[in-house]
């Protein structure tokens, strides 16, 4: 993939997988703050609280100016974002987990339609995501426990084991 080439979005994975990217935009939205997984410069993980955004087609993630998450991903735009467990174990929903690249914004139109919609303190440093990976995890029957895994050109892979 080319720098200029835009990989596949939360669109592309709504299109694709209509009822799994339902059930994990809902465990998302369940929760305000979520965790999300960057590199150090070392290659070592750095995990900080995000609350992400779902609109226009795109996940987005916002962060304040100069944040280590910001930088973490300004130097190398790998990341894993995870639902908020919630309080208890009930995890209604599942357990949800969302893998990519997170690519910087900085269009004054594509940051000022966000800031519309959004109101975040500013200045902010606005991420769109490029999906390489989306997880469900959960129970079923209070016996199984199912792993259903995406990928980009893939159907949904599920996994159910005892």
């Amino acid at each position: 993939m080319t720098p200029s080439t835009k990989g596949p979005d939360w669109a592309f994975f709504t299109s694709a997988e209509p009822g799994l990217a339902a059930l994990v935009e809902a465990r998302f939205g369940a929760y305000r703050h979520h965790t999300l997984a960057t590199l150090r410069r070392d290659g070592s993980p750095r995990t900080t609280g995000l609350e992400v955004r779902f609109l226009g087609g795109e996940l987005w993630l916002g962060m304040m100016p100069g944040s280590l998450k910001a930088l973490d991903l300004r130097r190398d735009p790998r990341f894993a974002l995870q639902a908020n467990p919630g309080e208890g174990t009930g995890m209604d929903g599942g357990d949800v987990r969302i893998c990519g690249r997170a690519v910087e914004v900085d269009d004054p139109e594509t940051k000022g339609g966000y800031v519309k919609e959004v109101e975040p303190p500013e200045p902010f440093h606005l991420f769109r995501t490029e999906l390489t990976e989306v997880v469900r995890t959960y129970v079923e029957d209070d016996t199984y426990l199912v792993t259903q895994v995406w990928k980009p050109g893939e159907p949904v892979r599920t996994l159910k084991r005892t």
